[in-house]
């Protein structure tokens, strides 16, 4: 569908998914400076490259699927069509999911390549003293993840963009984004203040907004640390459940918007 995502979109998204490549490339020069350290280094800064470029394609992209049709006022020319707000709304966030998808394949492979070749490259003596493989595939666990937790972002830049500006939108959806990544210290707020109502206050907010540090096993993978498929059921079910909520919210929402 080509009203899903403007032809500007997809030139940026293949912009950044080169500079993610080659961010995960040089990770592998800069490995060479830690002695013993390089793969984990490789593996750390690949992830990380995967989840920021990710990040910024979820945010800047999410924002304009709604704002966007509405300043080029061709959102008429979409709700003329046989499909109700929330089927239009509904088929660009899977658009952009499927983007997020293209491109995230695009940067693990590049990880891989990068790990296969460092691998081969490394004697077997020191291999030995590696906490996991090289061409690790519990890597794809943290990347699973990463996809969820991009899934999560885009929801909330859906949501944002239904009733709000692109400029607030994204400043709202940024900000969850780091909220949701400290949310688990709300958890245990209450035995940092001595006031009830901002104990409760503190455990309302950590229910309601997204505890996004649940998707982030970066460490463990690259430390070779267990990440069971009970957990990555439960945070992906948890996730989707999420995901559901604000699509929910942000349909009704759309549905009820006043465009003239």
């Amino acid at each position: 569908m080509t009203d899903s995502v403007p032809a500007p979109a997809t030139r940026s998204d293949l912009t950044r998914t080169v500079f993610a490549v080659l961010l995960i490339a040089s990770s592998f020069f800069i490995g060479q400076l830690t002695a013993g350290q390089d793969v984990k280094i490789i593996k750390d800064l690949g992830l990380a490259a995967t989840a920021v470029f990710g990040l910024f394609i979820a945010i800047f992209i999410g924002i304009g699927l709604v704002s966007k049709e509405v300043e080029r006022r061709s959102i008429y020319a979409l709700l003329a069509k046989p499909i109700s707000r929330p089927q239009l709304l509904l088929g660009k966030y899977a658009g952009l999911v499927l983007t997020l998808a293209v491109n995230l394949a695009v940067m693990a492979v590049a990880i891989y390549a990068v790990l296969a070749y460092m691998t081969w490259m490394t004697p077997e003596q020191m291999k030995a003293g590696w906490d996991a493989p090289g061409v690790d595939p519990a890597l794809l666990k943290a990347l699973f993840l990463i996809f969820v937790e991009l899934m999560v972002i885009t929801a909330i830049a859906v949501f944002f963009s239904t009733f709000s500006t692109p400029l607030l939108s994204a400043a709202l959806t940024f900000g969850l984004y780091l909220v949701g990544h400290f949310n688990a210290d709300l958890r245990n707020f209450e035995n940092v203040v001595s006031s009830r109502t901002a104990a409760w206050l503190a455990r309302g907010l950590y229910h309601l907004l997204p505890d996004l540090s649940a998707f982030d096993v970066k460490t463990d993978v690259v430390h070779g640390l267990p990440v069971t498929a009970g957990y990555l059921v439960m945070t992906t079910g948890y996730g989707l459940l999420y995901i559901a909520a604000l699509l929910t919210l942000a349909a009704v929402i759309f549905s009820r918007r006043d465009f003239k």
